[in-house]
Order: structure tokens, then sequence, then C-alpha cells
């Protein structure tokens, strides 16, 4: 068959024109940051909604209060409704919502979450304008607005108490502003397949920033501070006599990775003991920190099992984090010394089936392994922690498994379950990458693995946080940890995690009667260890009632993961949150004006967000059902015009 010239411009042409009809359809349909973007019929984008967020710090020595304020603007001409995936720190204890409206504020009531579900649907179907906040995974909350009139502005706020970080000489708080796409784990995934659902909505790469982004800090810290910084973004302090107070330089930033806020006391005003209390109503709460002494020992051969997740919401600078944490932690390996290497995304694939000596041949091999590593696929993580936990070190070693990934799991139940199952001997360190990872995932991982976290936001700081690990994994930890609390008292966590270099010991709980000293016992690698902890000095503190109950549903919740959803652990959980007004996973907050705003004869549309993709992070999923169906019509369209023309040309 001949191929004229003209048929082949006209092919040239139909591709060129189907290629372009699909860059606009997708480009379309990627909302900017902060706003809700709808199409009429003629496929023209309209902005309808805009999301401010303030978020304001009260910090008292560990523990701190939070006010989030959203404001969801409707610039449309139909009334919206809008939901809005809120990441918030690990063991935030979510207490109270409120809806303002013009000068109206409607207060937030604590439900059962299929109640409070009902209730925000009537108050939707009556055209009452109405919020909910209420558990959506992990360390997400789902915020949803509805019957927003055109023009209008309506503000949601919430608060919450958390607990202040310390380790190693250093307080941190971590507020996170978006969040890493959670994978749908499965069984049978293929190379190349995301496994993320349309429910989580990113805007697209080059999207602006909010209309505003505010942080503001006011820092008690109780003792005198030596520097405060921000690795994450750039800040103005000021301080007032042991007062500081801290906010954003920029009065608009992308919300694109996670605010991190440190503090280092001065030398002399290190604390080994710090503890708190509260009065509620007859209850009796205290907080305790205590740094148990930390002695070098001599150094044990270790058998080292390194992990990385290469799937594809490691991609970009996430992948390069990962690579260098790998190859510093093998440049740490001594002779003696036993190691492997294992990556998976969709699938596992090992460096060697089993550990083998750390010699230099082998260290340099591995090096080379790791540094040709690339992002892709979905992140089916059992398979990994699997082969992570399974092997066995030689006697005389310590077996510790170091997980580099950023968490990016919808559901960790049954991951808990498998690390509680196959533990055994060895210790597992998660390490998170990149600049929005799941934070309440390493935490989980970390603590039914028997080791600790490591965060790394960025490479600035990845040489200190993995020197960090590499100590702690060198030093022996502090086991069998138990604090001698007296009858009646109901402390969390009630298993005391091991104890690295650097990490207090935090406990807190509610007291059947106000007490000034208890006994800490542990083993340290050489003798066993108990102190006196002095509680009668406590500093008051607010929020421990919260804290405790938030703690108390965490342990609950880890038995859930432990042994599935009982009706006895959801009825405790249940009356835990409804007592405390917490928002859990079975109890959420809803807010709803008494009159009706909306006609019934009004268009009420509705839309999600888009949360913005973490900086850094490149992700390769695959298309959406949308883009999908699109271009495979696309496709077919240009397959039956060659078709045709092809028989044109036969004639």
């Amino acid at each position: 068959m001949h191929t004229s010239p003209r048929f082949m411009s006209a092919l040239c042409h139909l591709l060129v024109l189907g290629g372009l009809l699909f860059g606009l359809a997708a480009h379309a349909t990627a909302p900017g940051s902060g706003e809700l973007r709808l199409h009429d019929r003629g496929g023209h984008g309209h902005s309808l909604a805009s999301l401010d967020t303030d978020v304001d710090y009260r910090i008292s020595g560990l523990v701190a209060e939070v006010q989030v304020r959203q404001q969801f603007r409707n610039a449309g001409k139909d009334w919206l409704e809008g939901d809005y995936l809120l990441p918030l720190p690990p063991g935030a204890a979510v207490y109270s919502m409120s809806l303002d409206i013009g000068e109206r504020r409607i207060v937030a009531g604590i439900q059962r979450k299929e109640a409070a579900q009902k209730v925000f649907a009537q108050a939707r179907a009556d055209g009452r304008q109405a919020a909910l906040v209420e558990a959506d995974n992990g360390n997400l909350f789902r915020t949803a607005v509805t019957n927003v009139a055109p023009g209008a502005t309506v503000t949601i706020e919430l608060h919450y108490w958390q607990r202040i970080d310390y380790r190693a000489g250093e307080f941190s708080l971590h507020f996170p502003l978006t969040f890493t796409p959670r994978y749908h784990m499965r069984e049978g995934a293929q190379p190349g397949d995301a496994g993320i659902t349309t429910a989580q909505v990113f805007a697209d790469d080059d999207a602006r920033a909010p209309l505003r982004t505010h942080i503001a800090v006011q820092l008690d810290a109780g003792v005198a501070l030596a520097a405060v910084d921000s690795p994450s973004h750039a800040i103005v302090s000021t301080q007032h006599g042991k007062r500081w107070e801290i906010r954003l330089r920029d009065a608009s930033v992308l919300p694109d990775r996670d605010f991190v806020l440190r503090w280092q006391p001065k030398p002399q005003a290190q604390p080994n003991v710090a503890s708190f209390s509260e009065d509620i109503d007859g209850a009796h709460y205290a907080m305790l920190m205590l740094l148990p002494p930390q002695q070098q020992a001599q150094r044990l051969p270790r058998e080292l099992i390194l992990i990385i997740d290469t799937s594809g919401s490691m991609g970009g600078e996430s992948i390069r984090q990962a690579r260098a944490a790998l190859d510093l932690a093998l440049g740490q390996l001594q002779p003696g010394d036993r190691f492997n290497v294992a990556e998976f995304n969709s699938i596992l694939n090992p460096w060697r089936p089993e550990a083998v000596a750390a010699t230099p041949a082998a260290v340099q091999q591995a090096q080379a392994w790791v540094d040709q590593l690339q992002a892709r696929g979905g992140t089916e993580m059992a398979p990994a922690l699997s082969f992570a936990l399974a092997g066995h070190a030689p006697p005389g070693y310590v077996r510790q498994v170091l997980f580099a990934t950023d968490g990016a799991v919808d559901d960790p139940n049954g991951l808990m379950q498998l690390i509680d199952q196959q533990l055994g001997d060895s210790r597992l360190f998660p390490i998170g990458i990149g600049s929005a990872p799941n934070a309440d995932f390493l935490q989980a991982a970390a603590r039914h693995g028997r080791g600790s976290e490591t965060l790394i936001a960025d490479r600035a700081v990845l040489d200190a946080k993995m020197h960090e690990l590499l100590q702690k994994l060198d030093h022996p930890a502090m086991r069998e940890l138990h604090v001698d609390w007296p009858a009646g008292t109901q402390a969390y966590p009630r298993q005391l995690p091991d104890l690295y270099l650097g990490e207090p010991l935090l406990v807190t709980a509610k007291l059947a009667q106000p007490i000034s000293r208890v006994q800490v016992h542990g083993q340290l690698p050489d003798r066993a260890w108990t102190v006196p902890a002095d509680l009668s000095a406590s500093t008051a503190a607010q929020g421990l009632d919260r804290l405790w109950a938030q703690a108390r549903i965490a342990d609950l919740m880890d038995q859930v993961a432990r042994g599935g959803e009982s009706a006895a652990l959801v009825k405790e959980v249940t009356d835990t949150a409804l007592a405390a007004h917490l928002v859990s996973r079975y109890t959420s907050l809803v807010a709803v004006d008494r009159t009706p705003a909306r006609a019934a004869d009004a268009t009420l549309r509705h839309e999600q967000i888009p949360n913005v993709m973490p900086s850094g992070t490149h992700f390769a999923q695959t298309a959406t059902p949308a883009e999908l169906e699109l271009w495979l019509a696309l496709c077919a369209l240009l397959l039956a015009v060659i078709a045709w023309l092809m028989q044109r040309v036969r004639r």
C-alpha cells in the first residue's frame, strides 16, 4: 500500500490535535491550591471557593493548646458545599469546633460518628449551614461545610491539645500543612499501579499559594532557652523575658511541607525530671517526663537490615533523601557486622536473599545497588516488613531494621498486627522521608517495633538526623521500664517502650488521689536501675485530662489493631471520646445553624478542596479514571479516523 503525502500530513495533524486536546483537558481538571474549581457545559473552569488557614499555638512546658481557623470563601454564583482533608500532628486531642457565619457563632457538639453524619446530612437537605469534623485516616481529619451562600465566607475554628516532643536535648513541634497521598494496600498489586483513589485530591505542581497561611506561636518553655529556630520555614522570633513570640516571616506560604519549630534549653537548664498536674472535677491527672542515665557500653556486632520505599509517592527529592540515608547507614557498618538491603514498591526486591558479612566489597556493592534505585509503583509494605523481620541474628548480635519510607499507606492496622506477630528479637527504626511524611504511621510502627522513629524533612538535616539515629543504634537501650503507680492509677502507655540515647520516658496518668513520689525501674546493659521521681513540685498545666483521654484512646486503638474491632473495644473508645469531648474513629464534632439559608429549589454544588502536593514529591501515579477515560476516548477517535483515511487511500 502506498501512503500518500496528503495522508501522512493529515495523520500528523490529527495526532498533534489529539495531544493538545488531552493536554488541555488534563490541565482543566487540575485545581489550584486552596480552591474549588467547577466547570460549566462549555468546559470553562470557575474558581468557586478559597481556603485561608490560621494556626495559633500556646505552649507551656510540654503541653500546647492549638487553635486552627479555616475560612471558606464562596466566590461563585451557586450555593456550595465542600470538604477538605486536614492533617494534624499525631496524638492531637481535638475537642472543640465552632462555625462562624457573619456575626453568629454555632458551637459544635460531640456525637457518635454515624449520628453526626445524619445530623449533617439533614442540615444539608434542609438548606441550613453546617460543619462537620471527623477522623478520616490516622492523623487526617475531614472538615466538611455545607450551604455556603454565593459571595459568603464561613469560618471553622478547631481547638486541640498536643504534647511537645523532647529528645536529644531539644524540644520540638511539627504541624503538617499537607500530607503525602495515601496508598490503598491490597494483595496482587501490579508494578506501576499507584493505588490512589480520587477521594484524595491534590493541586497541580505549579499551584499558587492560598490567600493566606499564617502560623503564630506563644512559647513559655519553663526553662531558659539558648535558641529558637525552624528548619522548615523562615520565622521571626522575639523574646519577652521567659516568653517568646514566633511567627512566619512571610504573610503567605505554600502549604507544601510540615512546619517544624524547635528550641534548645541552655545547658544548665537541661531537664532530667519534669512533671505536670491538673485537677478537674475531683479527678487528678499527671504527666511525667524523666530522662534516664545513658551509659556507653561495648558495641555489640549487629545485623542491620535496610529497607527502602521506592513507591511512586517517594518520587523526586524523597527518593534521593532515602538513598542518601541508606548510604550513610551502610558506611557506618564495621567488620564483624552483617547486613542486607531491600527495596519495595508494588513488589519486593531484595539485594540478597539473606544477610551477608559486611566486608568492604559487599558494602560497596550494596551502595552501588541503592544508588540506582528509582521511585515507581504502589506501596505494598507488608511483604517488605515480613522480609525484614523474618531473619534471626547469630548469637551475640543485635538485630536492627531501618525502614526508610514516607509512610503513605491508608490503613496501618494490618501492618501493626504483622509487626507484633513477627518482631521477634528485631527492633524496628522507621525513618520518615520527605517534607510531609505520615508521622502517625511512623510513630505507631516504632512503638510496635520497640524502636524509635526519625523524621528527615530535607537534605539539609539528613546528616545530623542519621548521625543521631546511628548513635542510638550503637547505644544500648534501657529495657523493662515500669513505674510503681499506686493502686487505681490508669497510666499510658501501659507497656513502656525501650529507650535509646537522648530519649525520655513520657507517661500520662489519671490518679485516684494526688501523690508526691513514684519509683521508676529499668534495666541498664550491666545492672538494674531504680530512681524516685518527685511529683510534689509539679507544674500546674491545662489539657492533661484530654491528653490522658487521647492516650487511652490510642492504647485502645492499638488493641483494635492487634485483635480486631470488637464491640467491647469500640464501646470503650466511644465512651472515652464522648466523656472527653474528643474526635475519634467513632465520634465526630458537628455544628448546625438553626435557620435555613438555602431555598429548596436552589442548586447545591459539592467539590473537594485539594491539598498541595508535598515539596520535592513528584508523584508518578496512574491516571485518574476521568483522565483515563478521556485519553481512551481520544485514542479511539484517532484510530477510527486513521482507519477511515486508510480505507480512502485503498480506494
